[in-house]
Protein backbone atom coordinates (compact mmCIF):
# COMPACT_ATOMS: atom_id res chain seq x y z
CA UNK A 1 0.00 0.00 0.00
CA UNK A 2 1.41 3.38 -0.97
CA UNK A 3 1.19 5.84 1.91
CA UNK A 4 -0.17 9.20 1.01
CA UNK A 5 2.14 11.73 2.53
CA UNK A 6 1.44 14.51 5.00
CA UNK A 7 -0.58 17.42 3.63
CA UNK A 8 1.81 20.34 2.91
CA UNK A 9 0.18 22.65 5.48
CA UNK A 10 0.60 19.93 8.14
CA UNK A 11 4.28 19.46 7.22
CA UNK A 12 4.77 23.21 7.58
CA UNK A 13 2.95 23.20 10.93
CA UNK A 14 5.12 20.34 12.25
CA UNK A 15 8.24 22.16 11.08
CA UNK A 16 7.12 25.30 12.94
CA UNK A 17 6.70 23.20 16.09
CA UNK A 18 10.23 21.81 15.76
CA UNK A 19 11.56 25.39 15.41
CA UNK A 20 10.05 26.27 18.81
CA UNK A 21 12.70 23.96 20.26
CA UNK A 22 10.61 23.05 23.33
CA UNK A 23 11.79 20.24 25.60
CA UNK A 24 9.70 17.05 25.45
CA UNK A 25 6.74 17.05 27.80
CA UNK A 26 8.23 14.46 30.17
CA UNK A 27 11.23 16.72 30.75
CA UNK A 28 9.38 19.87 31.82
CA UNK A 29 7.32 20.74 34.89
CA UNK A 30 3.58 20.29 34.34
CA UNK A 31 3.08 24.03 34.92
CA UNK A 32 5.35 24.73 31.95
CA UNK A 33 3.55 22.20 29.74
CA UNK A 34 0.25 23.87 30.62
CA UNK A 35 1.64 27.33 29.89
CA UNK A 36 2.96 26.10 26.52
CA UNK A 37 -0.49 24.94 25.47
CA UNK A 38 -1.37 28.65 25.11
CA UNK A 39 0.71 28.51 21.91
CA UNK A 40 -2.14 26.60 20.27
CA UNK A 41 -4.18 29.80 20.11
CA UNK A 42 -2.08 30.64 17.03
CA UNK A 43 -3.53 27.72 15.06
CA UNK A 44 -7.15 27.20 16.05
CA UNK A 45 -8.90 29.75 13.84
CA UNK A 46 -11.81 32.05 14.69
CA UNK A 47 -15.02 31.50 16.60
CA UNK A 48 -18.32 31.05 14.76
CA UNK A 49 -21.09 33.45 15.80
CA UNK A 50 -23.84 31.67 17.74
CA UNK A 51 -27.11 32.65 19.42
CA UNK A 52 -25.29 32.41 22.75
CA UNK A 53 -22.05 31.24 24.32
CA UNK A 54 -22.23 31.30 28.09
CA UNK A 55 -20.13 30.13 31.02
CA UNK A 56 -21.38 28.80 34.31
CA UNK A 57 -20.38 26.52 37.17
CA UNK A 58 -22.08 23.30 38.18
CA UNK A 59 -21.57 21.14 41.28
CA UNK A 60 -19.31 18.16 40.57
CA UNK A 61 -18.60 15.21 42.87
CA UNK A 62 -15.49 16.82 44.45
CA UNK A 63 -15.41 20.40 43.10
CA UNK A 64 -17.47 22.94 41.24
CA UNK A 65 -16.92 22.51 37.51
CA UNK A 66 -16.64 25.23 34.88
CA UNK A 67 -18.79 24.55 31.83
CA UNK A 68 -19.33 26.49 28.61
CA UNK A 69 -22.63 26.26 26.75
CA UNK A 70 -22.63 26.81 22.98
CA UNK A 71 -26.20 27.47 21.83
CA UNK A 72 -26.86 27.56 18.07
CA UNK A 73 -30.41 28.93 18.41
CA UNK A 74 -32.97 29.91 21.03
CA UNK A 75 -35.30 27.00 20.25
CA UNK A 76 -36.43 25.37 23.47
CA UNK A 77 -35.99 21.73 22.49
CA UNK A 78 -32.59 21.31 20.89
CA UNK A 79 -30.44 18.18 20.75
CA UNK A 80 -27.31 18.34 22.91
CA UNK A 81 -23.78 17.03 23.06
CA UNK A 82 -21.75 16.97 26.27
CA UNK A 83 -18.13 17.46 25.21
CA UNK A 84 -14.87 16.54 26.93
CA UNK A 85 -11.69 18.23 25.65
CA UNK A 86 -8.34 16.57 25.00
CA UNK A 87 -4.89 17.21 26.45
CA UNK A 88 -3.76 13.90 27.90
CA UNK A 89 -6.01 14.30 30.98
CA UNK A 90 -3.37 16.76 32.24
CA UNK A 91 -3.46 19.74 29.85
CA UNK A 92 -6.02 21.61 27.79
CA UNK A 93 -8.98 23.83 28.56
CA UNK A 94 -12.19 24.90 26.83
CA UNK A 95 -10.87 28.19 25.35
CA UNK A 96 -8.73 26.20 22.90
CA UNK A 97 -11.96 24.62 21.60
CA UNK A 98 -14.06 27.75 21.02
CA UNK A 99 -13.60 27.83 17.20
CA UNK A 100 -14.09 24.09 16.81
CA UNK A 101 -17.10 23.74 19.15
CA UNK A 102 -18.86 26.91 18.02
CA UNK A 103 -18.61 25.67 14.42
CA UNK A 104 -19.82 22.20 15.41
CA UNK A 105 -22.77 23.62 17.37
CA UNK A 106 -23.87 25.66 14.37
CA UNK A 107 -23.41 22.93 11.77
CA UNK A 108 -24.96 20.11 13.85
CA UNK A 109 -27.74 22.17 15.46
CA UNK A 110 -26.73 20.81 18.88
CA UNK A 111 -26.29 22.74 22.07
CA UNK A 112 -22.76 21.78 23.11
CA UNK A 113 -21.92 21.71 26.81
CA UNK A 114 -18.14 21.52 27.35
CA UNK A 115 -16.62 20.95 30.78
CA UNK A 116 -13.25 21.86 32.27
CA UNK A 117 -12.86 18.65 34.28
CA UNK A 118 -10.14 18.45 36.95
CA UNK A 119 -6.75 17.40 35.61
CA UNK A 120 -4.18 14.72 36.34
CA UNK A 121 -1.66 14.23 37.91
CA UNK A 122 -3.18 16.26 40.77
CA UNK A 123 -6.54 14.60 40.05
CA UNK A 124 -5.89 11.18 38.50
CA UNK A 125 -8.49 8.59 37.47
CA UNK A 126 -11.30 8.35 38.41
CA UNK A 127 -11.73 12.11 39.08
CA UNK A 128 -11.73 13.38 35.45
CA UNK A 129 -14.11 10.57 34.44
CA UNK A 130 -16.44 11.28 37.37
CA UNK A 131 -16.46 15.01 36.57
CA UNK A 132 -17.43 14.24 32.97
CA UNK A 133 -20.12 11.76 34.01
CA UNK A 134 -21.53 14.26 36.52
CA UNK A 135 -21.74 16.86 33.74
CA UNK A 136 -23.82 14.47 31.65
CA UNK A 137 -26.10 13.82 34.64
CA UNK A 138 -26.44 17.57 35.22
CA UNK A 139 -27.43 18.15 31.58
CA UNK A 140 -30.08 15.41 31.82
CA UNK A 141 -31.43 16.78 35.11
CA UNK A 142 -31.51 20.36 33.78
CA UNK A 143 -32.57 19.61 30.23
CA UNK A 144 -35.79 21.62 30.42
CA UNK A 145 -34.05 24.68 31.82
CA UNK A 146 -31.31 24.35 29.17
CA UNK A 147 -33.80 24.01 26.33
CA UNK A 148 -32.51 20.50 25.60
CA UNK A 149 -34.59 17.61 24.29
CA UNK A 150 -33.83 14.88 26.89
CA UNK A 151 -34.39 12.21 24.22
CA UNK A 152 -31.62 13.65 22.03
CA UNK A 153 -28.45 13.79 24.09
CA UNK A 154 -25.05 12.49 22.97
CA UNK A 155 -21.46 12.83 24.14
CA UNK A 156 -18.16 13.52 22.46
CA UNK A 157 -14.51 14.30 22.96
CA UNK A 158 -11.11 14.31 21.33
CA UNK A 159 -8.00 12.38 22.33
CA UNK A 160 -8.03 11.98 26.14
CA UNK A 161 -11.48 13.59 26.03
CA UNK A 162 -12.60 10.84 23.66
CA UNK A 163 -11.26 8.30 26.16
CA UNK A 164 -13.45 10.00 28.77
CA UNK A 165 -16.44 10.00 26.39
CA UNK A 166 -16.03 6.26 25.71
CA UNK A 167 -15.78 5.63 29.47
CA UNK A 168 -18.85 7.78 30.16
CA UNK A 169 -20.77 5.89 27.44
CA UNK A 170 -20.03 2.58 29.18
CA UNK A 171 -20.92 3.98 32.60
CA UNK A 172 -24.16 5.51 31.29
CA UNK A 173 -25.14 2.12 29.90
CA UNK A 174 -24.17 0.34 33.14
CA UNK A 175 -26.20 2.78 35.26
CA UNK A 176 -29.08 2.88 32.76
CA UNK A 177 -29.27 6.68 33.09
CA UNK A 178 -30.19 7.37 29.52
CA UNK A 179 -30.04 6.01 26.01
CA UNK A 180 -27.29 8.19 24.61
CA UNK A 181 -27.92 9.02 20.97
CA UNK A 182 -24.25 8.89 19.97
CA UNK A 183 -20.65 8.94 21.16
CA UNK A 184 -18.37 11.09 19.01
CA UNK A 185 -14.80 9.85 19.47
CA UNK A 186 -12.11 11.95 17.80
CA UNK A 187 -8.79 10.01 17.70
CA UNK A 188 -9.42 8.41 21.11
CA UNK A 189 -6.86 6.66 23.30
CA UNK A 190 -8.65 3.58 24.60
CA UNK A 191 -6.03 1.41 26.34
CA UNK A 192 -2.40 1.86 27.28
CA UNK A 193 -1.04 -0.75 24.88
CA UNK A 194 1.96 0.77 23.09
CA UNK A 195 2.63 -2.23 20.87
CA UNK A 196 -0.10 -1.41 18.31
CA UNK A 197 0.91 -0.78 14.68
CA UNK A 198 0.31 2.98 14.82
CA UNK A 199 2.15 3.43 18.13
CA UNK A 200 5.14 1.76 16.48
CA UNK A 201 4.90 3.28 13.00
CA UNK A 202 4.14 6.89 14.00
CA UNK A 203 6.04 6.96 17.29
CA UNK A 204 7.93 10.16 16.48
CA UNK A 205 7.94 12.92 13.91
CA UNK A 206 4.20 13.59 13.75
CA UNK A 207 3.57 15.89 16.71
CA UNK A 208 2.17 13.56 19.35
CA UNK A 209 4.74 10.87 20.18
CA UNK A 210 4.41 7.41 21.67
CA UNK A 211 6.74 8.47 24.48
CA UNK A 212 4.49 11.41 25.39
CA UNK A 213 1.43 9.12 25.39
CA UNK A 214 3.21 6.86 27.91
CA UNK A 215 3.82 9.95 30.03
CA UNK A 216 0.15 11.04 29.77
CA UNK A 217 -1.14 7.60 30.75
CA UNK A 218 1.21 7.63 33.76
CA UNK A 219 -0.26 10.96 34.88
CA UNK A 220 -3.80 9.58 34.60
CA UNK A 221 -3.55 6.03 35.99
CA UNK A 222 -1.83 5.84 39.34
CA UNK A 223 -2.92 2.28 40.22
CA UNK A 224 -2.09 -0.92 38.37
CA UNK A 225 -5.66 -2.24 38.68
CA UNK A 226 -7.07 0.84 36.90
CA UNK A 227 -5.67 -0.54 33.65
CA UNK A 228 -8.45 -3.10 33.58
CA UNK A 229 -11.16 -0.68 34.63
CA UNK A 230 -13.48 -0.24 31.61
CA UNK A 231 -14.08 3.40 32.52
CA UNK A 232 -10.32 4.08 32.33
CA UNK A 233 -9.48 1.77 29.41
CA UNK A 234 -12.73 1.31 27.45
CA UNK A 235 -11.05 -1.15 25.09
CA UNK A 236 -10.71 -3.57 28.02
CA UNK A 237 -14.38 -3.61 28.99
CA UNK A 238 -15.77 -7.15 29.19
CA UNK A 239 -19.03 -6.12 27.53
CA UNK A 240 -19.50 -3.58 24.74
CA UNK A 241 -23.11 -4.41 23.89
CA UNK A 242 -25.88 -1.80 23.98
CA UNK A 243 -23.50 1.15 23.77
CA UNK A 244 -24.35 4.36 21.95
CA UNK A 245 -23.65 4.42 18.21
CA UNK A 246 -20.09 5.63 17.61
CA UNK A 247 -18.67 8.28 15.32
CA UNK A 248 -14.93 7.63 15.03
CA UNK A 249 -12.59 10.14 13.42
CA UNK A 250 -8.91 9.29 12.98
CA UNK A 251 -5.83 10.87 11.45
CA UNK A 252 -3.57 8.86 9.17
CA UNK A 253 -0.29 9.81 10.89
CA UNK A 254 -1.29 9.42 14.54
CA UNK A 255 0.10 7.00 17.15
CA UNK A 256 -3.51 6.54 18.36
CA UNK A 257 -5.10 5.41 15.08
CA UNK A 258 -4.85 1.69 15.90
CA UNK A 259 -6.82 2.29 19.12
CA UNK A 260 -9.75 3.55 17.04
CA UNK A 261 -9.49 0.77 14.47
CA UNK A 262 -9.41 -1.91 17.16
CA UNK A 263 -12.30 -0.31 19.03
CA UNK A 264 -14.37 -0.06 15.87
CA UNK A 265 -14.00 -3.82 15.41
CA UNK A 266 -14.87 -4.52 19.05
CA UNK A 267 -17.99 -2.34 18.84
CA UNK A 268 -19.12 -3.88 15.56
CA UNK A 269 -18.75 -7.37 17.03
CA UNK A 270 -21.01 -6.21 19.87
CA UNK A 271 -23.56 -5.01 17.30
CA UNK A 272 -22.93 -1.33 18.01
CA UNK A 273 -23.31 0.91 14.98
CA UNK A 274 -20.00 2.53 13.97
CA UNK A 275 -19.36 5.30 11.44
CA UNK A 276 -15.61 5.70 11.03
CA UNK A 277 -13.51 7.92 8.83
CA UNK A 278 -9.75 8.33 8.60
CA UNK A 279 -8.44 11.66 7.33
CA UNK A 280 -5.42 11.08 5.11
CA UNK A 281 -2.38 13.29 5.43
CA UNK A 282 -3.49 14.45 8.91
CA UNK A 283 -1.91 14.22 12.36
CA UNK A 284 -3.20 13.96 15.91
CA UNK A 285 -4.83 17.23 16.96
CA UNK A 286 -5.93 18.30 13.46
CA UNK A 287 -9.60 18.49 14.54
CA UNK A 288 -8.93 21.80 16.30
CA UNK A 289 -6.41 23.22 13.79
CA UNK A 290 -9.00 25.31 11.93
CA UNK A 291 -6.44 28.05 11.35
CA UNK A 292 -4.07 25.61 9.64
CA UNK A 293 -6.04 23.16 7.50
CA UNK A 294 -9.32 22.96 5.63
CA UNK A 295 -9.51 19.29 6.62
CA UNK A 296 -10.52 20.37 10.15
CA UNK A 297 -13.73 21.78 8.67
CA UNK A 298 -14.23 18.58 6.68
CA UNK A 299 -13.97 16.54 9.88
CA UNK A 300 -16.42 18.87 11.66
CA UNK A 301 -18.89 18.59 8.76
CA UNK A 302 -18.53 14.81 8.75
CA UNK A 303 -19.34 14.70 12.48
CA UNK A 304 -22.28 17.10 12.05
CA UNK A 305 -23.83 14.94 9.34
CA UNK A 306 -23.48 11.78 11.43
CA UNK A 307 -24.89 13.52 14.53
CA UNK A 308 -27.92 14.75 12.57
CA UNK A 309 -28.59 11.18 11.41
CA UNK A 310 -28.35 9.77 14.95
CA UNK A 311 -30.68 12.37 16.49
CA UNK A 312 -33.39 12.19 13.84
Amino acid sequence: MVHMSLEPEISAFLESQVQLNLPPIWEMPISQARANSQLRFNYIGAKTELAEIRDTYIPGPTADLHIRIYRPSHDDSLPAMVFFHGGGWALGFIDLYDPCLSYLAKSSGCIIIAVNYQKAPEHPFPTPLEDCYATLEWVIANSEKLGVDPEKIGIGGDSAGANLAAGVAIKARDNKVLNLKFQMLIYPCLANDFSTPSYIEYSTGYGLTTQSMKWFWNQYLHNEEDQNNPYACPMRAQDHTNLAPAILVTAQFDPLTSDSNLYAEILKRANVHVDAREFSGMIHGFFTLLGITQRSYEALEYCSERIKEFIR
